[in-house]
């Protein structure tokens, strides 16, 4: 079975990404872009499912040892795993380097003391476990082939197949250093150039170190903002600039339940706010490189404005389920593909171009399509920002008129006044300046429950939604309006969890709710960190700062998080690592560095 998911780490080189348990097996690995078939997906089924394990020898019918220490090499994704055993210690390093030919994965095998029999034992599974390659040797080295993939593996330890796996026997010693690598290559053409483990893990090392060196933050919770910045960036697809919202299918939100998503996609909402934090964290590179990969994905369609694309801008993201996977933890169905991408939600205007607005404001080059692009999404919201919509939360329930959805409806019109107001643009001002009363209007009179001083979460609805913390911070309200603090401390009363955390909003149990789906699911990790923002900007500012370091706690001994906290089981859920925790992770350390509001 596979472990908690808080006990994988994250290696990856900016295409793809492996999740690496605490017992040395690679669980997960898509080859060769985030969003292709599973080689590796153990994960979301079992070994028969494929795997790649490789740490000290144990008892066949004993659990496999975990390793007594892992940490990432300083600030890099390179990933140290270290285990003591009654022979002695041994030190194994997994990377992805960045990628120049063929994607690879390397292991490095290193004798620290003693001497210590260890194991490699590797099962490709393609197309997420269902099919078996013709593994064979080449001159030399092993390849698994099967349809258009191959994978090669690559390594001076010898190797024996036995019950269609690869194994390794062998024994380290004290300055023994023995590699491992897979490579991936399309099946029809010559196989991939021979690796060269110590010089791809210097480079990688650097890589990391210069990358890093970019960062313009330097308060109190560095170590936690690096740690998510490079999270962040490895969750982007270097050669479009597009951004994953996690590297994961299907890892549930309600273990055993139904709550299982494919997010290997570029979400306008996530990528946009992922590109707030890097521009304000010194990373302008990336932050130009998204806004292009939009450009080239909207293109001169923004009537048609996708909620979600592939990271290469692909359009069709047809959702299927694939029954021969039982699920993480029998979480069924596993997804593949992403129903969602064609709902209306018509928050997305407004953080796309808040986005817009961002980059223009801290001095990224002017590019004129971008604000052409502005003006098209608000003429497209002057007819449409009336409708019902599905709303940031994606629900498959009936559409509604979802408070958050129209308050984003009035940012995007409210950052675009500002752009002709700036002169970098020409619309029609006094028109705009209207609209964007109206919709402030309307959401003030048909969104807001006076009885309970409280906004909704949708026109006419009791219901509270923890989307409406964004309110103070978009602007569409003063913190120190008292519409806004009663909703802050609506939402504490009835979306927080025993231990103060917050959920999305109320859910129905074995009842469909408002979003459509039975079951129930965790703490919106996302939405706590917004909980930490409001009550920084209320002045409760050393309440915003216990609860930030609590949710810090929630990071796994890596630094990482998933989607959700689950109060009950006391653990993570969600695809992970998850771009929509680590970047209001990101924002909050900003928010409390600047008020001054931690603890020495």
């Amino acid at each position: 079975m596979a472990g908690r998911i808080e006990d994988y780490a994250l290696i990856g080189d900016m295409q793809t990404a492996a999740l690496v348990c605490r017992d040395g097996t690679v669980d997960w690995l898509c080859l060769p872009r985030f969003d292709s078939h599973a080689i590796f997906a153990g994960l979301l089924g079992t070994e028969e499912h494929g795997f790649w394990r490789l740490g000290p020898a144990h008892a066949p019918d004993a659990e496999p040892p975990t390793a007594a220490r892992r940490s990432y090499r300083g600030d890099s994704l390179i990933l140290e795993s270290e285990w003591d055993t009654p022979r002695g210690t041994v030190r194994v390093t997994d990377f992805m380097p960045p990628r120049d030919g063929a994607p690879q994965l390397i292991r490095i095998v290193e004798g620290v003391s003693g001497r210590v029999p260890m194991r490699s034992a590797l099962r490709m599974r393609f197309s997420y476990g269902r099919v078996v390659p013709w593994v064979h040797k080449h001159e030399g080295r092993t390849v698994a082939m099967a349809g258009p993939d191959s994978v090669w593996f690559d390594t001076s330890a010898e190797t024996y197949g036995k019950q269609l796996t690869t194994y390794a026997d062998f024994t380290v010693a004290p300055g023994d250093r023995i590699a491992f690598t897979i490579s991936w290559q399309p099946s029809h053409k010559e196989p991939p150039a021979l690796p060269e483990p110590e010089q791809s893990l210097e480079a990688t090392e650097d890589f990391w170190r210069e990358w890093v060196e970019h960062c313009t933050y330097h308060g109190p919770y560095r170590e936690a903002v690096i740690r998510s910045l490079i999270t962040l960036k490895a969750l982007t697809y270097g050669p479009t600039g597009g951004i994953v919202a996690a590297p994961t299918t299907s890892l549930p939100e309600d273990i055993g339940g139904v709550r299982n998503w494919d997010y290997r996609y570029t979400w306008l909402r996530d990528a946009a706010i992922t590109l707030s934090s890097l521009l304000r964290t010194g990373y302008r590179e990336e932050a130009r490189a998204w806004r292009e990969w939009l450009l080239r994905a909207v293109a001169g369609d923004p009537e048609n404005l996708q909620i979600m694309y592939g990271i290469a801008g692909e359009r069709e993201l047809g959702e299927a389920e694939l029954d021969w996977l039982p699920g993480y933890e029998n979480s069924a169905p596993v997804r593949v593909g992403n129903g969602a991408a064609h709902q209306l939600q018509l928050d997305v205007y407004g953080e796309v171009t808040e986005a817009l607005h961002l980059g223009h404001m801290t001095g990224l080059a002017r590019n004129d399509y971008a604000s052409l692009l502005q003006l098209k999404l608000i003429r497209y919201l002057e007819d449409h920002w009336q409708e019902p919509d599905e709303g940031i939360w994606e629900v498959r329930g009936p559409r509604r008129h979802f408070v958050h959805s129209k308050v984003m409806a009035w940012v995007a019109v409210d950052r675009t006044i500002k752009l002709i107001e700036s002169g970098d643009a020409d619309g029609p001002l006094e028109k705009w300046r209207e609209l964007r009363d109206d919709i402030h209007r309307d959401v003030c009179e048909k969104g807001y429950d006076k009885e309970r001083n409280t906004f909704t979460q949708s026109y006419g609805s009791k219901e509270l939604d923890a989307s409406l913390l964004l309110i103070p911070q978009m602007g569409f309200l003063p913190p120190d309006d008292k519409r806004v603090i009663g909703t802050i401390e609506a939402i504490q009363r009835e979306l927080s969890t025993p231990d103060g955390f917050i959920l999305r909003y109320p859910t129905q149990g074995d009842d469909e709710g408002v979003d459509g789906l039975p079951g129930d699911e965790g703490a919106f990790l996302a939405c706590s960190f917004w909980m930490a923002d409001d009550l920084a900007m209320i002045g409760r500012v050393d309440e915003a700062r216990r609860l930030f370091e609590k949710l810090l706690s929630l990071r796994n001994d890596l630094g990482l998080l998933a989607e959700e906290w689950d109060p009950r089981l006391k653990r993570q859920v969600g695809n992970f690592p998850q771009a929509f925790s680590h970047v209001p992770l990101i924002d909050t350390a900003l928010r409390l560095t600047a008020s001054g509001a931690y603890g020495g």
